[in-house]
């Protein structure tokens, strides 16, 4: 059971929300998304669910709250390979692996519909805009459409059945980018 209190209140309603994202991770692992209960949830956490709804005010909240941390950890992933490597093909790997793992099943979509997915992967299209602004890659289509490119193509590894699947995926959005064709 998580320590929950702690030295201010904002540390304390901290430290009950990752306590809550966390219990929801695990049963996301678990169950799936549609195997989240608040009764679930308040149990892993080991606090009443009363106190829960005071936090929360229904699953659906929690659920994307956890989904809101997820793809900002997705995000700053992306960045700490972007500043260690500084190489295009790192970050892109880096992201369709990430689609590759987490692919959108049904249930999820709602999800990848919220308002927060829009904003990350705006995020996301300007984040590899700039990083194709110093890359070597064609110059006869902008930036922004060759990210919103590289978004689209590669979140097609979630529905490839292997690594190397992926791999492939990649080699085929740079050679997109860079204007070849392999034959």
């Amino acid at each position: 059971m998580p320590k929950l209190w702690d030295d201010t209140i904002d540390a304390h309603r901290h430290a009950v929300r990752e306590a809550t994202l966390d219990a929801t991770a695990a049963l996301v692992a678990e169950r799936g998304l549609t195997g989240v209960t608040m009764s679930e949830i308040a149990k892993r956490t080991g606090m009443g669910r009363a106190t829960l709804y005071k936090y929360f005010p229904d699953v659906e909240t929690i659920l994307v709250a956890w989904h809101e941390r997820q793809v900002g950890n997705h995000l700053q992933q992306l960045v700490g390979i972007r500043d260690r490597t500084g190489r295009l093909e790192d970050v892109l790997e880096a992201y369709a692996l990430i689609c590759h793992a987490h692919p959108t099943a049904e249930p999820a979509a709602s999800l990848h519909r919220a308002e927060h997915v829009a904003r990350a992967r705006q995020h996301l299209v300007d984040f590899l805009a700039e990083l194709l602004t110093e890359a070597d890659v064609r110059d006869d289509v902008p930036p922004k459409e060759l990210a919103a490119y590289c978004v689209h193509a590669l979140a097609a590894a979630g529905a490839v059945p292997s690594k190397a699947a992926v791999r492939r995926l990649v080699a085929v959005t740079l050679a997109g980018l860079r204007g070849q064709v392999d034959r």
